[in-house]
């Protein structure tokens, strides 16, 4: 079910990126929320603020450590419907990775086509989203959904 759930978050993914490069590839942007949310088509070798630009090895070994760590996590985790949102969760985060290492890997670059202008925040893509929120479900879970001794295992 972990696989199935991570292959249609990537499928998503990576259709809103080919519709992105269809659509908003060489076109003026488009607003969704006046003077809030565009969609503006870019192509980042980097990560977030342009930093790295150009490390592809970083960012391939990066997402093979996360892709290795959650599968370790989830292999380790009980079947139980308590830890439901933890599979959830980390389905998130590894549909992200996977998301972005298949663009990285394709085209040597991320399509990212997001952009909130309010906070002038970098331009983004649903595999980052994914990875954002699901680690801010994280956060949450750990400090207060689980108990300690729930994460023993």
């Amino acid at each position: 079910m972990y696989l199935f759930a991570v292959v249609i978050l990537v499928l998503a993914d990576q259709l809103t990126k080919y519709l992105a490069v269809l659509f908003l590839k060489g076109q003026d942007p488009v607003s969704v929320l006046p003077g809030i949310l565009l969609l503006l088509y870019t192509e980042n070798t980097g990560a977030a603020f342009g930093i790295l630009k150009g490390k592809q090895w970083f960012f391939y070994a990066v997402a093979l450590i996360v892709v290795i760590g959650v599968t370790f996590f989830l292999s380790r985790l009980p079947r139980k419907k308590r830890y439901l949102p933890l599979y959830l969760d980390f389905c998130f985060i590894a549909a992200g990775a996977i998301g972005n290492v298949i663009d990285r890997m394709r085209l040597g670059y991320v399509v990212d086509f997001i952009y909130f202008k309010p906070i002038d925040f970098p331009v983004f893509n649903v595999a980052d989203i994914y990875i954002t929120c699901a680690c801010a479900v994280l956060v949450f879970l750990f400090m207060f959904y689980y108990k300690e001794d729930e994460l023993r295992f």
